[in-house]
């Protein structure tokens, strides 16, 4: 059954069956109902009924008839009918030809090579539309697998509409989402990857992305006069990937994070859209801020979710640095840890090694925090973008050295109670602190570059 099934879905959309699918047919098959299978796959019982009913409608429009959850197993047992019957009338056909000496193959039954190579050749191929102009170029990759399987899983298996990819500046983000599409691009019917640098409005970005969808489709079905559809029209009738590379761009500076900036507010609404309406298509967003309507907790919500990428573990972070010679040293680990695994971070101080030489490597020894100019003018770009509020909490954070309680935090600043939780909140949001128990921590790069300006700015 699942075989006959993959090959109907494989006809009418040139994709296989997905994990999902396969176990939804076969809990169907089992008369289970989707709450059991809900519970086995640890999705929601909306999720998987929304993907049992667009697999039932891509079997019904193979099958020529009406196929649904309470009618597929009597569907397949009468397709499996029909191609036995029609085997055997094949075979017979055969015997008699073979008796009359003839050598000529029936009418319409494929039985040679040739044949089969044609039938083959006479099914239309997908074609998939790809605009890769604004992705930057693959560098080095350092190895990222579990991080491109999760991300792989909920694309591709989960379908998951909207993904946030946080982190830091320089934890390597467009890196990781750049061969994640170099990996999955052709799963998909458009492929499109925008720069947020230069801050479109709403307006520009949908009449972007319509263009790129609506010329498309012209030049695969030259002889119609198509009009464009809304935007929602074509995620629903394509299965598109839509990447947002530098989403940040759009909310303000000196705000906690993910505000929108005055005449950006419409992309709350396209946002949610993506999440709530039925469609088969996925947005990637990636930047330090997220849109604050994509929570960082683990929700119920299959449709949305948020991957924050961390640090490099060892082994990958160490074949950076033996692209810088620092590889080998005795402390090579301690280096990695003190830097978060951060690759810019990482190349910064290598970089600092190879102008410089083995008097880099003595003071590192010696666990300081070294700041090249390059890594400062990335911490910068960050800390411009943070409230009073925020600088306030994060400057207390680097005088006190270990972590820090809520309850501190509040008895230690002006900032209103029900003002600091929010504080805090956008901090974390930002990445820039960490949470041990139910005490706050300022990593150790953060706090050095702080001080510095503290001590910069009361002199």
């Amino acid at each position: 059954m699942l075989k006959l099934a993959d090959e109907l879905v494989f006809a009418r959309t040139g994709k296989h069956l997905n994990d999902l699918q396969k176990t939804i047919l076969r809990g169907t098959w089992e008369n289970e109902e989707y709450k059991e299978i809900a519970q086995k796959v640890k999705l929601s019982e909306d999720r998987v009924r929304e993907v049992g009913m667009e697999l039932w409608q891509i079997l019904s429009q193979e099958l020529g008839e009406k196929v649904k959850k309470s009618n597929i197993r009597a569907s397949m047992e009468r397709l499996q009918v029909s191609i036995v019957s029609h085997l055997e009338q094949h075979h017979n056909q055969i015997g008699s030809f073979n008796i009359s000496g003839e050598s000529k193959h029936p009418p319409n039954i494929p039985n040679s090579q040739a044949d089969n190579e044609e039938t083959a050749n006479s099914k239309p191929t997908k074609t998939s539309h790809q605009d890769l102009s604004e992705m930057p170029e693959l560098g080095a990759f350092y190895d990222r697998t579990p991080q491109l399987e999760t991300l792989k899983t909920l694309i591709l298996e989960q379908g998951c509409r909207l993904i946030a990819l946080t982190g830091i500046s320089g934890i390597g983000k467009t890196t990781l989402a750049a061969q994640l599409v170099q990996q999955i691009k052709d799963e998909f019917d458009y492929v499109i990857w925008c720069n947020f640098e230069t801050s479109p409005t709403l307006a520009e970005f949908q009449d972007k992305l319509i263009q790129f969808f609506s010329q498309s489709e012209k030049l695969d079905t030259p002889e119609t006069n198509q009009k464009a559809l809304p935007l929602i029209k074509y995620l629903q009738k394509y299965r598109c990937l839509v990447v947002l590379d530098d989403i940040h761009n759009l909310f303000s500076s000196g705000e906690l994070a993910g505000k929108y900036k005055l005449g950006y507010e419409e992309y709350r609404c396209l946002f949610k859209n993506i999440e709530t309406l039925s469609h088969q298509s996925c947005f990637l967003l990636i930047g330090w801020e997220q849109p604050r309507e994509v929570t960082q907790v683990k929700n119920q919500n299959p449709a949305i979710c948020t991957l924050q990428l961390t640090g490099l573990d060892i082994e990958p972070a160490r074949e950076l640095l033996r692209h810088y010679g620092l590889g080998e040293i005795e402390n090579y680990s301690a280096i990695i840890h003190r830097y978060q695994g951060n690759p810019f971070w990482l190349k910064s101080v290598g970089n600092l090694f190879q102008e410089l030489g083995e008097g880099v490597t003595e003071i590192l020894q010696d666990e300081t925090i070294l700041l090249p100019e390059d890594l400062q003018d990335s911490l910068q770009q960050t800390i411009s973008r943070l409230s009073d509020w925020e600088k306030e909490v994060l400057s207390l954070m680097a005088r006190e050295g270990d972590g820090i309680k809520l309850v501190k935090l509040i008895e230690n600043t002006k900032i209103p109670p029900s003002d600091l939780v929010n504080v805090v909140q956008s901090l974390w949001r930002r990445c820039l602190i960490e949470q041990q128990g139910n005490c706050y921590i300022l990593p150790e790069v953060w706090r050095q570059y702080i001080k510095g300006l503290c001590r910069d700015t009361a002199s």
